[in-house]
């Protein structure tokens, strides 16, 4: 009996096309379900995870509400072309606190996985504002708003209390003193300075990212979301390091 002949036989018969229906299905979930139990084998263990500050989960929340996401991947792949070009493949301990992730795959501009630093904060403001100053093939839109909307802190505290409902390790001291943190990292002269890098270490950026030591803007929250982009953690340039000396 031919594959077709079986199959015709079998439609004629609705339980034994029911069961072989949850037979397959059963099959397909078992081999997507199956590694999940082996997880804490796979991803790797990154000791030196740093958190998002409250003015770096501000960026990435205007990222995110400015839909950046649609035309920037956060995800470098083990391809050759995307490590030169890039640096460094992502792992999965690194969107460890992302809430949502933000891997992606669509690329009208390139990805941002490793651009923390690769730039100055002045080139990024210059490049939000007007994209085609510093890039002038870019296609990218102007967010020139960033620099002039004032930065809301008053939510932060939820903020972060939302993210610790999903696993993400804030203390209640951060969580009390986020609206604080927020306007201490864009102001390294201010006594809020001090206790941010308590809070989340000396390896925090401290910086006024918008050039406007005044005022506390979206613009500083953005740069300094981009800023910190692949370097909450140093585990993939170890991976690396230890793939080459493996070859």
């Amino acid at each position: 009996m031919s594959i077709f002949g079986f199959h015709y036989r079998l439609e004629r018969k609705a339980i034994s096309l029911i069961l072989g229906i949850v037979l397959v299905s059963s099959i397909g979930g078992l081999v997507e379900i199956a590694p999940l139990f082996t997880i804490s084998q796979t991803v790797e263990t990154a000791p030196d995870m740093r958190l998002y500050t409250p003015l770096e989960l501000a960026g990435r929340n205007i990222y995110i509400r400015e839909g950046c996401y649609a035309c920037h991947s956060q995800m470098i792949r083990t391809l050759r072309d995307e490590v030169d070009r890039y640096g460094p493949y992502s792992l999965a301990v690194e969107s460890k606190y992302d809430h949502p992730m933000l891997w992606g795959s669509k690329r009208t501009g390139p990805d941002l996985a490793r651009i923390g630093e690769k730039y100055s904060d002045q080139w990024h403001v210059a490049h939000m504002i007007n994209p085609r100053d510093v890039v002038p093939v870019s296609v990218m839109p102007a967010y020139d708003w960033l620099l002039a909307n004032e930065l809301r802190t008053d939510d932060l505290s939820l903020h972060l209390k939302a993210q610790r409902k999903v696993g993400v390790p804030y203390t209640d001291d951060m969580v009390a003193n986020a609206a604080a943190d927020a306007y201490g990292q864009a102001n390294p002269d201010s006594t809020q300075a001090d206790g941010l890098t308590k809070r989340y270490g000396k390896a925090t950026t401290v910086r006024i990212f918008d050039g406007q030591a005044d005022r506390l803007t979206e613009m500083d929250a953005m740069v300094a979301y981009l800023q910190v982009l692949g370097r909450l953690t140093t585990a993939a340039g170890k991976s690396m390091a230890q793939t080459g000396a493996s070859q």
